[in-house]
């Protein structure tokens, strides 16, 4: 499903709720190594991406507090105002940022290992319907500590795979685009590292 690059992080939240209240995970736990599938964050290359994940989101909450409280409103443009005050900050406290600060080898190949075993796995049929709803996209060049375009979708994680993966702070969320994963800063709309083509 092909959603806007602003929409929240609740929509994945809501889908893996009902998957587990269907009880679609238990049926297959026995297939997989317990620890990892209820602790992903204990697996070592995804425990050393939550740590640069957390300095991450450290770096964004004490630049944000240095900016006028963002106070509810239905106006999109004061939104959007904050949006790009708070990325341009960002943008200039981590101007060295560079593909592969946050995933980091051992925490690709930990993702890649995940992505391997859902896509071989009994939800693989699934998870590849999730991707591949809507419109192929092309000619999509992201860039990290670059804002993320706007017009350009992302495709939803599908559930089964983002149970897989480590639970993030709210102030950053997973992205498919195109093959590529993207971790984003939500409220920046800000694209703090990616791996590419790593998405079947």
């Amino acid at each position: 499903m092909r959603r806007s690059p602003r929409a929240g992080y609740f929509v994945q939240a809501l889908l893996v709720a009902a998957v587990l209240t269907s009880g679609g995970i238990q049926s297959t736990r026995g297939q997989e190594t317990p620890a990892e599938n209820a602790h992903p964050e204990k697996v070592p290359g995804y425990k050393e991406f939550l740590d640069r994940v957390q300095k991450y989101v450290n770096l964004h909450k004490s630049v944000e507090s240095t900016l006028p409280a963002l106070k509810p409103t239905d106006q999109p443009e004061l939104i959007s105002a904050h949006q790009t005050a708070l990325a341009k900050k960002i943008r200039e406290a981590r101007p060295h940022a560079r593909h592969g600060e946050i995933f980091t080898e051992d925490a690709r190949k930990a993702f890649r290992k995940s992505i391997h075993e859902e896509f071989g796995g009994p939800h693989a049929h699934g998870a590849r319907t999730t991707i591949r709803q809507g419109e192929p996209l092309s000619e999509v060049h992201l860039r990290v500590n670059q804002p993320y375009p706007d017009g350009v979708p992302f495709t939803t994680v599908p559930p089964t795979l983002l149970l897989k993966f480590p639970k993030l702070p709210d102030q950053v969320a997973y992205r498919i685009v195109g093959h590529d994963l993207i971790l984003l800063d939500v409220g920046a709309n800000l694209v703090v590292d990616r791996i590419p083509e790593i998405i079947p």
